[in-house]
């Protein structure tokens, strides 16, 4: 499950050994808001545990709305016990390689590779790509500058698309962007992609386009393939809901897939994964569902956070940032109500917040809002009423 930052801690607090303090608060609707205390947060949404232990007295169940995941699960049927004593065959993978590329609009397999989560994939790359330099697009997830700084000296970041194309036409460079960004669910249109990736092919360069999010959009890039600069990464656990499968895609032009393949080894994916891959990705009519679901998820989520008071930013259906000078103050109001969001350690205004998976969850984020807005509005020097 990725998120974007390594550490994060509440606003106005200062960063010592990953941690973060949670000053002390009122107690709102019974939940006594914990003592002060040192709180280390984990580098990506998703370890509620981890989170959640310095809020005891926190309601239950705890919903995660840290992550990005589709709250949709796909209902896979998982495999007997019986198919784990064997090794995974190459036609599963073949079967499962094939599906993908239809599922995600590449022509043919051969541009295709699967691995265990689209993160192993990031990993991967700089050890394949040549490049004097590596220009991303952000802030974005960081994943993508970790895997990189391992491996080039210079990896710049840029803020603006604008920036990105200059950079684009520097020889001996790598070009990474996010699309859907993650945090701030930025959507660039994919004719936009295109030229970027003729301009980045026209200068010898490459560009690394990551869709984890993208199922849900109709912005993909990837029937551009094969394209002579273009690398595109997809992920199955975020769109199906199944995270912990670990399978994710990397889509490219034949060699560039065969050098992949071949860098990862036999067996690059489970039989877990291989089973309900092959599954989720040939039913396209639960892939519609899924997809009008979300919209429509987005579009409650949007209301409950406007009315509150909160303005949201972004247009990825899985989830919405929140951007409030008091965005730290949020995080710790909804942990103390047994709700986990995704703060950012170098934008402590940040606050994103996934979609909710059942009503419980819903009612206990509006009910959780509405004290927020009535304890928080006082603190800007406004009438509460």
């Amino acid at each position: 499950m990725r998120g974007d930052g390594s550490q994060v801690w509440p606003a106005g607090q200062q960063a010592e050994q990953h941690q973060a303090v949670v000053p002390e608060a009122s107690t709102t609707c019974g939940v006594p808001s914990p003592s002060r205390r040192m709180v280390p947060l984990p580098a990506h949404g998703g370890q509620v545990q981890a989170v959640m232990q310095y809020f005891p007295h926190a309601p239950q169940p705890v919903y995660d709305l840290s992550t990005g995941i589709s709250p949709f699960v796909y209902p896979g049927r998982m495999p007997d016990l019986s198919c784990l004593t064997r090794l995974p065959e190459e036609h599963e993978e073949a079967t499962l390689r094939r599906l993908a590329a239809a599922a995600y609009g590449v022509a043919d397999a051969t541009m295709v590779a699967a691995g265990a989560g689209s993160q192993s994939l990031i990993g991967l790359l700089p050890t394949l790509l040549q490049a004097e330099q590596v220009c991303i697009l952000g802030p974005t997830y960081s994943g993508h500058e970790q895997a990189w700084r391992l491996h080039t000296k210079c990896v710049t970041r840029v803020t603006t698309p604008e920036a990105l194309a200059i950079a684009a036409t520097q020889p001996r460079t790598v070009c990474v962007l996010c699309n859907p960004n993650n945090p701030d669910g930025r959507l660039l249109p994919a004719d936009w992609v295109r030229r970027l990736a003729d301009s980045c092919a026209e200068h010898g360069n490459s560009l690394v386009v990551d869709e984890a999010f993208a199922d849900f959009e109709g912005q993909s890039v990837a029937s551009a393939l094969p394209h002579p600069a273009l690398i595109v990464l997809r992920s199955f656990g975020k769109t199906y809901g199944l995270p912990g499968v670990r399978l994710g895609f990397l889509l490219a032009a034949p060699a560039l897939v065969e050098r992949v393949r071949a860098a990862m080894g036999s067996w690059p994916v489970s039989t877990v994964a291989l089973v309900l891959g092959q599954q989720a990705l040939a039913d396209m009519a639960w892939h519609r569902m899924a997809a009008q679901q979300a919209a429509q998820a987005h579009e409650r989520l949007v209301s409950v956070l406007e009315e509150a008071g909160l303005v949201c930013h972004g247009e990825c259906r899985l989830f919405t940032l929140v951007v409030h000078p008091q965005a730290a103050q949020l995080w710790q109001h909804l942990c103390e109500h047994g709700i986990v969001t995704r703060i950012f350690a170098h934008q402590p205004d940040h606050l994103r917040i996934g979609l909710p998976a059942e009503e419980g969850a819903w009612h206990r984020l509006s009910q959780a809002l509405r004290f927020w807005q009535h304890t928080a509005v006082p603190q800007h020097g406004q009438d509460a009423g």
